[in-house]
């Protein structure tokens, strides 16, 4: 079992794995981490299992000391993260030793940033999921951000596959970063798009929106024109699905992400489909968005499409290292260092 230590704990940083699955009739949300596409990818790397846990940083990244050496990855916003003083590559798996300091600094692009360990973060099960619910103050660590002075521990690394060291996803580097800075978002129009007058449903499609300073893990305010209702903006209460935008009586639309209430009030103009929530993940206040309008059927497609597109990464990171690098662990006057060899011609 290893184990780190948080020397900064960031502006906010969680326990984050896929969320709570089958409670939401309870009234509990689902919670997990907010973009769900950086955090399979960071699995991914380290070889976990896709529901692993690990920690997403928003805004501004921890600063974190190794008690045992590890294999890592940092994938989703870039917050020029550090090991030991020097960059370390993103979306790639990076061996860390024991005593060295993973500093991650504010973004740069993006919003989240996710740190997964291998083996997974070790904290208890809560209703079947170790992600923090903070609104709930339950699951993660202690149901909270981390703060200095936390330890968090972490499945052994012993046995991991470490030939994944050095691999990385580089061949995909253009589409990784540029969902980061996404601003168009595709949406499925519904469920009470008929609240809503045509005016308002073109100007929901026309027209660039902001996201508002009051922006956080449950949804997203949005700035720009005001959306109008055709007899007001409540509805019988229904469920509201992840990615649901809500438009209250103020006539600004919100985008409810993972720990959103489970039901609501008001009605939903649209839902964003499920490949471009990690863009909405990503975004941050001050942002610009533009909505545009497709079928379920071209969602569905679209979802398959990156379903597809995982399990090419999943092949490409599974196959068998063509080069002729090799790793070592040396000690030198009491000092440990990784050292990364390779054969030339």
């Amino acid at each position: 079992m290893g184990a780190i230590e948080v020397l900064r704990g960031g502006t906010l940083t969680t326990v984050q794995d896929q969320g709570r699955k089958g409670y939401l009739q309870s009234g509990m949300p689902r919670a997990g981490a907010v973009d769900s596409y950086a955090f399979r990818l960071a699995n991914l790397l380290v070889a976990n299992p896709p529901q692993a846990a690990v920690l997403e940083a928003t805004l501004q990244g921890p600063e974190l000391i190794f008690k045992e050496e590890a294999v890592i990855a940092v994938t989703g916003a870039d917050m020029a993260p550090q090991l030991d003083g020097k960059q370390l590559p993103m979306w790639q798996a990076v061996q860390v030793s024991k005593g060295s300091v993973l500093s991650l600094g504010t973004v740069k692009s993006g919003l989240r940033s996710y740190i997964a360990i291998a083996g997974g973060i070790d904290v208890p099960l809560v209703m079947g999921s170790k992600a923090t619910y903070l609104r709930g103050s339950l699951g993660g660590f202690k149901g909270r951000s981390l703060q200095a002075g936390d330890r968090l521990k972490f499945l052994d690394s012993e046995g991991v596959d470490t030939s994944l060291l050095g691999k990385n996803l580089y061949k995909y580097k253009d589409s990784l970063v540029d969902y980061l800075e996404a601003e168009e978002i595709r949406v499925v129009l519904g469920p009470q798009d008929d609240h809503f007058t045509k005016a308002s449903l073109e100007t929901f499609l026309n027209t660039e929106y902001k996201l508002d300073n009051r922006a956080d893990r449950m949804g997203c305010r949005l700035i720009g024109p005001t959306l109008e209702h055709r007899q007001g903006p409540d509805i019988i209460s229904d469920g509201i699905p992840l990615g649901a935008i809500q438009v209250p009586g103020h006539g600004q639309p919100i985008i409810m992400l993972a720990d959103r209430q489970t039901t609501g009030g008001y009605a939903k103009i649209a839902t964003v489909i499920s490949v471009d929530l990690p863009k909405v993940a990503q975004s941050k206040p001050g942002d610009k968005l533009e909505f545009r309008a497709v079928t379920v059927e071209q969602a569905q497609l679209e979802l398959r499409a990156r379903a597809e597109e995982i399990k090419e990464f999943s092949k490409l990171l599974a196959r068998k290292s063509e080069n002729t690098k090799k790793y070592f662990r040396v000690k030198v006057n009491g000092e440990e260092f990784s050292v990364e060899i390779e054969e030339v011609e």
